[in-house]
């Protein structure tokens, strides 16, 4: 059944320096409803192109084990099952050993092309709700924090350049800047080659030249890389940015873009052992996180959603059997062929990739564990 792991390829959320677990009941909550959501939008890809390409859609499950409520309408079950962490869609002809009376509405007698599309469906409408998601925050307004200066530190260029708390930098090397973030960026670039700092102090505007101190600093990813640090903090003025709904959109999908090929590079890293392997976490990470998110507010908990439900997809792509990666990956060999792989080496391969997620799937229980205990 597509979709039918979801739970496994969920609870496989990859994450760094995460915070002791506190063993709260609205945690839980949040998690419910937040792996609800994408689990949801996930299984109905696949169930608007499936009825799109004509196939009959047998069940449509939100989540899994014995049934707590249901009906029944154009032919398809709609479920409510007891176990949240997971979904699936049941469509005629899926499998390969079903006896099907109707080949006009059967997934395995449809052409390849709308095969593949059914199975790119789910990751796909992932995708689409993180973009959907990022649209609406940026419409809305993101605070994102000043150029002002709330330290300076002793032993470095900003202290011994003149800068004061209090100052405001409003260009860097003649560019208008706002954005703290922005503005660190540019620094941590230039490790020990002077910078030209426009800094408003009191109504009245200078220039100054600093070289930020080159430091070794560990990135994301714990490999040690070398930084320019000015030795400065900013205050808690935050302005928000608000865009229209065209740039917002392009802003969505760049920032969905980016947040993938974040994740491509962090599980490279991982199979590089350069992240080390305790980082994975499974539902007990996903209903921490979800649940501090939610904490801090409206839009860290649809940023980390929208995180999560790329994450999601992503994993869903991955060339494994039993996945919609792996589901694809046959269709293409049927298609490179002209057949399809034979029965046996499916279920094979299957078999295969189910001992592989049920590893993966112990392991993060593993590390949920050892951090719960402190222990990591």
């Amino acid at each position: 059944m597509i979709g039918s792991v979801t739970a496994f390829v969920l609870s496989l959320l990859i994450a760094i320096d995460v915070r002791p677990y506190l063993s709260r009941l609205d945690y839980i909550l949040w998690a419910v409803l937040v792996l609800g959501v994408l689990i949801f939008v996930h299984e109905l890809g696949h169930f608007l192109v499936a009825k799109r390409a004509g196939v009959s859609v047998l069940k449509f499950s939100l989540g899994f084990g014995p049934k707590i409520a249901g009906f029944t309408r154009g032919g398809t079950e709609y479920l409510l099952s007891a176990i949240p962490l997971g979904g699936y869609v049941k469509m005629l002809g899926e499998d390969p050993k079903e006896e099907v009376a109707d080949l006009e509405r059967s997934f395995s007698a449809k052409p390849i092309g709308w095969r593949s599309l059914i199975i790119l469906a789910g990751p796909g409408s992932n995708f689409l709700l993180a973009v959907a998601i990022f649209w609406v925050v940026f419409m809305v307004g993101v605070p994102t924090l000043t150029t002002k200066v709330g330290e300076v530190m002793e032993g470095f260029p900003a202290r011994e350049a003149g800068l004061l708390r209090g100052d405001r930098i409003v260009a860097i090397e003649g560019q208008p800047i706002e954005k703290w973030e922005a503005l660190a960026k540019q620094i941590h670039q230039s490790p020990g080659r002077p910078v030209r700092l426009t800094v408003e102090r009191e109504g009245k505007r200078f220039d100054l030249a600093i070289a930020p101190k080159a430091t070794k600093q560990k990135n994301l990813f714990g490999e040690e890389q070398e930084i320019g640090l000015l030795g400065i903090a900013p205050t808690e003025e935050f302005l928000t940015e608000r865009m229209n709904p065209i740039t917002a959109f392009g802003r969505a999908v760049y920032k969905t873009y980016d947040l993938s090929v974040l994740i491509l590079i962090t599980f490279g890293k991982l199979l590089q052992g350069v992240v080390p392997a305790k980082t994975i976490g499974g539902p007990l990470l996903v209903a921490q996180m979800a649940g501090e998110q939610a904490r801090l507010g409206v839009l860290n908990l649809l940023f980390f959603t929208a995180l999560l439900s790329i994450n999601l997809a992503i994993l869903n792509l991955l060339p494994i059997p039993i996945l919609d990666g792996g589901h694809l990956f046959f269709a293409l060999i049927e298609a490179a062929r002209g057949k399809p792989v034979s029965l046996k080496k499916r279920e094979m391969a299957q078999q295969v990739g189910l001992v592989l997620l049920v590893a993966l799937m112990i392991f993060a229980f593993y590390n949920d564990i050892f951090r719960l205990l402190g222990k990591q």
